[in-house]
């Protein structure tokens, strides 16, 4: 028997945001999203781009779509390999088993590969966290940390009455904890509460959450560095709560109907906040109508709320510009 227990302790906050979730989830269950396949691959795709953003990975929503889509793209050899990696780690979200130590090793091994040498192994030597050149956190010794896994994923294992979503995000805080690799710990961590989730309901194997993290990337480093301090992972797990409704809030205003795939096209060949002319964004649609453009794809998306005019006061206005806004 394991008497290890992570120090937590669930409150009526997390109750209601759990029941939250769950009422989403039943609403998003009837909009049949594993029919929709363009709209997976675009949450895969911002799922990854969002991930390897919070690591100060430089590429663009762009760059990272086409590295997945095998095109050939100028930047950092690393950073490029970096996603490739990431891509095919998302790849086994379904294959693993969320309660294996060696699985884990084997998706870490698939999204460090020729990245880093320790790549699979858990880390040898010691580790902490930096705000810049200051140490804000001591990570356990390395020759504590098979233990100290051990005895994580046997109390998952054991647990199984604890609800997933609030199991999950401990795992998640207690992981990075743990700090068990010398690199990747903040992409395992968010692709593996992916997997823990996934096991549960399917509906999280394309959720998009680690998108919401990196627009609250501030606070979700606070939500650790808190938990740090008070000695429980508590207002990390509300704070993952959260990111996860959002999510699911996000993905449930995509409409699904016959608009469905010209937004989805117009708002992959576009960056958050980055305003496009009409012009580039029809060549990177590869069409030639101004009026389908309008008709089938600016207007759908600006009515949905996913695009706005950089000159919404004059519209036809020949210097108008679009962009894509974070919902």
């Amino acid at each position: 028997m394991n008497n290890y227990i992570p120090p937590f302790k669930i409150n009526n906050n997390m109750l209601s945001l759990v029941s939250d979730i769950m009422e989403k989830i039943g609403k998003l269950n009837s909009l049949n999203l594993d029919k929709n396949p363009r709209l997976r691959k675009q949450n895969r795709i911002n799922s990854i781009h969002s991930s390897l953003a919070i690591e100060n990975n430089k590429l663009s929503y762009d760059q990272v779509m086409d590295v997945i889509n095998d095109k050939f793209v100028i930047g950092p050899q690393k950073e490029i390999q970096e996603v490739k990696n990431a891509y095919n780690a998302y790849q086994m979200l379904t294959k693993v088993d969320p309660y294996s130590i060696e699985d884990l090793k084997k998706v870490h091994g698939v999204m460090t590969f020729l990245t880093i040498e320790e790549s699979g192994e858990f880390r040898k030597g010691p580790e902490g966290v930096f705000d810049g050149e200051k140490c804000i956190f001591i990570c356990p010794p390395a020759d504590r940390v098979n233990e100290l896994m051990n005895n994580l994923f046997n109390w998952m294992k054991e647990n199984n009455d604890i609800h997933p979503l609030i199991l999950s995000s401990i795992f998640h805080y207690e992981f990075v904890f743990i700090h068990p690799f010398s690199d990747g710990n903040g992409r395992i961590a968010r692709l593996w509460q992916n997997i823990i989730l996934y096991n549960w309901k399917n509906i999280f194997e394309y959720l998009p959450i680690e998108s919401r993290i990196y627009k609250y990337q501030e606070e979700y480093y606070e939500a650790i560095a808190k938990c740090h301090v008070n000695g429980d992972s508590n207002v990390f797990i509300e704070f993952m709560l959260k990111m996860i409704s959002e999510s699911l809030d996000e993905v449930s205003i995509m409409p699904i109907d016959n608009n469905t795939i010209n937004i989805n096209n117009l708002l992959n060949v576009m960056e958050i906040n980055k305003p496009m002319t009409s012009k580039e964004i029809m060549k990177k649609l590869k069409i030639k109508s101004k009026e389908t453009l309008r008709n089938n794809y600016l207007d759908p998306a600006i009515d949905a709320g996913y695009v706005k005019l950089t000159i919404p006061d004059k519209p036809t206005s020949k210097n108008q510009m679009y962009y894509k806004v974070s919902k």
